[in-house]
């Protein structure tokens, strides 16, 4: 009897082994599409700086800004107990001539939960005797449950249409810029 509870604890602890180092097939599928990037009629360093705009107007901080990448993060809490933070990264890259750009945009989203954590001790006083106080503390952290690479092509697009149109307005030549009224 002894021997048979032994080796089903023995068979269902080798099962959980199983599953915490089970493999995954790769998850991505390379394909030609554009829902990552985008052709414009402009130089790098311009395109980047629209999506730097693009980026600032939907109340992103911008934490990496060059002539060929920008980085812009943005916190989100959804609920009390969950945070999400997205995270967009532009690249900018001359095609041909370099008056042709290619912009590359990646977003991952993290995702956090708070955890609540009891940390308790006990204080000895050695002079009163054995007395014990017991106290505690409760301590509250994020701990990441996912991050994932967004994959809609309409996010993509919505992206791309926003840093076009901060493009339009940046070429738009300074003559034909209308002047504020006093």
């Amino acid at each position: 009897m002894l021997a048979a509870l032994l080796l089903g604890a023995v068979a269902l602890s080798g099962c959980s082994a199983l599953q915490r180092n089970k493999p995954y097939p790769p998850q991505e599928r390379f394909a030609s599409g554009e829902t990552f990037s985008r052709l414009f009629d402009a130089p790098p360093a311009a395109v980047c700086r629209s999506a730097r705009l693009a980026l600032l107007s939907q109340g992103y901080l911008v934490t990496v800004n060059d002539a060929a990448l920008v980085e812009g993060k943005k916190n989100f809490q959804p609920d009390v107990g969950s945070h999400i933070e997205m995270v967009i990264r532009v690249v900018c890259v001359p095609d041909g001539d370099g008056a042709i750009s290619m912009a590359f945009a990646a977003a991952v989203q993290e995702t956090y939960t708070v955890r609540r954590v009891s940390n308790s001790a006990s204080v000895g006083v050695g002079s009163v005797g054995s007395l014990s106080v017991p106290f505690g503390e409760t301590s509250e952290g994020l701990t990441r449950v996912g991050s994932q690479t967004i994959q809609l092509g309409e996010f993509y697009d919505r992206l791309f249409t926003l840093i076009k149109s901060y493009l339009a307005m940046d070429s738009v030549p300074a003559a034909a810029a209308p002047t504020p009224t006093p």
